[in-house]
């Protein structure tokens, strides 16, 4: 599934917002079309689950996904907790379940030229769990679109909503 954003400005100041994607279909929700010159990006998941197990990530990109290069971190649990690495995005929500239901933010944030750096907290069915995230990227061009998907690429959203905010 793709949102493309269209009639916004990234002005100084403006907060821009997608429109929320009900995530209850597809194996990767989209947001493509951001303005140029964005400096920070929010992802907001509410109740999002998958029907598998695989890792939820987010990925940006430049005209295209970038899907490696990654330097991304998670660290999650309910009584005990596990850390997850990858460098094929950025991890937002780890030792998934199909029961699971998501909530929280992911924030990325351009720290110079086209390096973005992430910073995440979910939650996972209330108080069960939690995932807390960090990551970093330098893309190849100016940032135009936030994926969110899973690791093994094949897992299928079923439950929940997610939008944007950019700045």
């Amino acid at each position: 599934m793709t949102m493309t954003l269209s009639g916004t400005s990234g002005g100084i100041g403006v907060i821009g917002s997608g429109t929320a994607v009900a995530s209850t279909s597809g194996t990767s929700i989209d947001f493509t079309g951001l303005p140029a010159g964005l400096k920070r990006i929010t992802v907001m998941f509410n109740g999002v689950s998958t029907n598998g197990t695989s890792n939820v990530q987010l990925q940006l990109g430049a005209g295209s996904v970038t899907t490696s290069g990654y330097a991304s971190a998670n660290s999650s649990g309910a009584s005990g907790v596990a850390t997850t690495s990858t460098s094929t995005g950025h991890i937002a929500c780890a030792q998934v379940s199909a029961s699971n239901l998501f909530s929280g933010h992911v924030v990325f944030t351009n720290i110079t030229g086209n390096t973005w750096v992430g910073s995440g907290t979910i939650m996972a069915n209330g108080t069960i769990g939690f995932n807390i995230s960090a990551s970093n990227i330098a893309l190849g061009g100016t940032l135009d679109r936030v994926r969110i998907t899973t690791v093994n690429g094949t897992d299928t959203f079923d439950a929940g909503s997610i939008n944007i905010l950019y700045e």
